[in-house]
């Protein structure tokens, strides 16, 4: 059976929020296995949240570009290892110069291998070079794209480059100033409360189907009678539509106006037509990146054992 550090029970806590002693249980439990550790913990009901947004984050920059016409946005997310470096301006200089390599790329290249801008060597190599003079390490993690075939992209940086959104939404008339303030807002809505897909119809069989068995295996931890299990499943199941749905999801900025969905259709009566929001992108800075644990906790699961 893989051996169980504490690095791995505090990622389980990170992304769940369930006790440490749970954690490290359930990691016991799925020999390891964290994405099993996940669902144990979510079955016995014990998790507070269950985050998608899983590890600990790492320092840097997520930058955007939209393009003047509005047809094309590009995300980027450039880590380094301090919050120190990620304010000097070599870092910030190279974060700029790697987003207008990502704007002129092909959706899906290999952005290492492309030449950075005003010299005739890759990004990667230059990477490497700034590493060794710089002694901090710099990593291009990864960079998106969202092309607009109908309406425009708009973009939303929040807290200096620590969260941003891409979102593709369309109406009669995209350069209305009502339509303009709710597509922000949506951007703002999806940075705060991270959807994970803009309708109902793009959750999976699969997924629907993890979902109902949590909520069974959690109503049998509970003792609740089997017969009211489909009814009480079906409950849980549309309030977690709720939240995962972005047309789904109540607004942040006025919460008695009710869900998005139907801001999006009073939007759209009033001008004159349908409004759409197609997609969207969103990069948390250092999602999934995990950090060697502080001493202090690994002494704190060390007693667990």
């Amino acid at each position: 059976m893989a051996s169980i550090t504490a690095s791995m029970v505090k990622e389980l806590r990170d992304r769940t929020q369930a006790g440490m002693s749970d954690c490290k249980n359930a990691l016991v439990e799925a020999e390891g296995d964290m994405e099993k550790g996940v669902e144990i913990i979510l079955k016995k009901g014990l998790a507070k949240a269950a985050s998608r947004a899983g590890r600990v984050a790492a320092e840097g920059e997520v930058a955007t570009w939209v393009a003047p016409d509005g047809k094309r946005g590009v995300i980027v997310e450039v880590n380094c290892q301090t919050d120190f470096a990620s304010r000097d301006v070599v870092f910030k200089t190279f974060v700029a110069n790697v987003l207008e390599v990502a704007r002129k790329a092909t959706k899906g290249a290999d952005l290492g291998a492309l030449t950075y801008p005003g010299t005739d060597k890759t990004v990667e190599y230059t990477r490497a070079e700034l590493v060794a003079k710089t002694g901090e390490n710099m990593v291009v993690r990864r960079w998106g794209a969202v092309e607009a075939k109908e309406g425009i992209v708009h973009a939303y940086v929040h807290a200096g480059g620590k969260l941003a959104v891409l979102v593709n939404a369309d109406a009669p008339d995209t350069k209305n100033a009502d339509f303009s303030a709710f597509v922000d807002n949506v951007a703002m809505q999806i940075a705060a409360m991270n959807p994970a897909v803009v309708t109902k119809a793009e959750v999976t069989q699969g997924q629907i189907d993890k979902q109902k068995e949590i909520y069974v295996a959690q109503l049998k931890e509970e003792g609740k009678p089997e017969q009211a299990w489909p009814k009480i499943t079906e409950g849980k199941l549309g309030k977690w539509f709720t939240e995962v749905t972005l047309l789904g999801q109540d607004n942040v900025w006025d919460p008695p106006a009710g869900t998005i969905d139907k801001l999006r259709q009073e939007l759209g009566k009033k001008l004159g037509g349908e409004v759409k929001i197609h997609a969207f992108l969103r990069y948390s800075l250092g999602e999934g990146i995990e950090k060697p644990p502080a001493e202090d906790f690994a002494a704190e699961v060390a007693k667990l054992t």
